[in-house]
């Protein structure tokens, strides 16, 4: 977390707390910024989720034969799983944020500008390819 949080704070040159309440005063101002906010509170969300969900699962392997796990815990685990991830994939999501050149991001700030027309244009020309006249080519083979 404080790695990701870092890297937010850098992007956004201020403290995340700073980040955060400019978000919630104008959210429209920034909408990359109000993005990774969004993100960044499920991510840690679901850190907190986990963190218990590990203190519980901790807890009951500490009144547990070592041998034998029986449903409760075996839950609990799941549990653990679950949340790990949901961390996960938020933290993916917030790492595709940060990344200006993720795929599905490249060249898309030349485009933000274009006209709709410009943004349809072919990439190839369409127009047909000029043949040669017929009078100008012999035929293979032919002397």
């Amino acid at each position: 977390m404080s790695v990701l949080t870092e890297r937010i704070e850098e992007r956004f040159q201020m403290p995340l707390a700073d980040l955060r309440r400019a978000v919630e005063k104008a959210p429209q101002a920034n909408p990359e910024a109000t993005a990774l906010v969004h993100w960044y509170g499920l991510l840690t969300e679901t850190q907190q989720a986990l963190d218990t969900a590990e203190d519980a699962l901790v807890e009951a392997l500490g009144t547990q034969p070592a041998d034998v796990l029986d449903d409760p815990v075996m839950e609990l685990a799941h549990q653990v799983n679950s949340a790990v991830a949901s961390r996960d994939g938020r933290a993916m999501v917030v790492n595709y944020l940060l990344d200006p050149n993720a795929p599905g991001k490249r060249g898309t700030s030349a485009w933000r500008g274009a006209s709709p027309t410009a943004r349809r244009a072919p990439a190839l020309p369409t127009s047909p390819p000029t043949l040669p006249s017929a009078r100008n080519t012999t035929a293979r083979g032919a002397r």
